[in-house]
């Protein structure tokens, strides 16, 4: 659903000598889990729009309204950075050593101890127990919409080399979540699911993957006080190419999915793929519909 905040921030770039770790040739598999941008609470805020930078902290798991059984983050030292939403320009103002966070086998941040005396400040999750870590220091965004994009990825997979590296992250080996702070276009991406005719269903998953290939999990969720109603919400979604998979799972063998008057049906595999090509779009709000049938 449409969620209305105001008021744009100024341009900044990021210096780009912040390397002091390890770079890795060896491929990474695609991570299970999610992320999510949350405050020092872990309470979700109003689905990623935010008063103010400091406001803004990480938190990891298997996401939102995820059901019990869902995969977590693996467990390992995680790095994190704030860029615009092209990847382009480096907010983050601190060295990518700063930026490390611990992951435990349930999937949950649990310290930024590998960081040493410039770790992020961190909150406690009232809800899984573990904590959640302040994205802050980051400049402004170039972005005139106000959007900004968190990445995490293992740290040991840092490589500046590589292609497609942004700041030593690889989209195909991290985990990327959109926000906003004073935003000015709300511009998102919802995938609800439901059968014919029927109530819509919570706690199902939907994969985004976007522009530049790094992806997410999102859950359909009902939480009106953060203005959730039934979807897998992307919110501050860049212009570009997004995609949104959504495969066979406890609670829904897909039937078809509906997107911008067009009919996608599931592969052998199970699974459909949904090209989203999201405008630009500076003033004014916009949804994406992606409407999944369950049988």
């Amino acid at each position: 659903m449409i969620r209305k905040l105001a008021g744009a921030v100024a341009a900044g770039v990021a210096a780009a000598a912040l390397w002091s770790m390890p770079a890795s040739s060896a491929p990474v598999l695609q991570l299970s889990g999610a992320i999510f941008t949350t405050d020092v609470s872990g309470a979700p805020v109003n689905l990623n729009h935010y008063a103010a930078k400091q406001d803004v902290y990480l938190n990891g798991g298997p996401g939102i309204n995820a059901p019990d059984d869902a995969a977590g983050l693996p467990a390992g030292i995680y790095a994190f950075q704030v860029t615009d939403p092209s990847g382009k320009t480096l907010l983050s103002t601190d060295p990518a050593s700063c930026r490390r966070v611990e992951v435990d086998a349930s999937g949950r941040f649990v310290s930024v101890a590998p960081s040493g005396a410039c770790a992020h400040s961190t909150g406690t999750d009232a809800e899984d127990g573990g904590i959640t870590v302040q994205l802050f220091p980051f400049l402004d965004t170039p972005n005139n919409g106000g959007e900004y994009k968190v990445w995490l990825t293992p740290y040991a997979a840092l490589n500046p080399a590589a292609p497609g590296s942004r700041h030593g992250f690889v989209p195909a080996d991290s985990k990327t979540d959109n926000f906003k702070v004073r935003a000015r276009a709300i511009v998102e991406i919802d995938t609800r699911f439901s059968r014919h005719g029927g109530p819509f269903i919570d706690g199902l998953a939907a994969e985004w993957t976007d522009t530049l290939g790094a992806h997410n999990v999102k859950y359909s969720e009902y939480n009106p006080a953060v203005l959730a109603f039934h979807e897998a919400h992307v919110e501050a979604a860049e212009a570009g190419l997004h995609k949104i998979t959504v495969t066979h799972q406890t609670g829904c063998e897909i039937d078809d999915v509906h997107y911008a008057g067009q009919t996608f049906v599931p592969g052998a595999n199970g699974s459909v793929a949904v090209p989203v090509q999201v405008k630009k779009h500076m003033s004014g709000n916009h949804t994406y519909w992606v409407d999944v049938h369950c049988v």
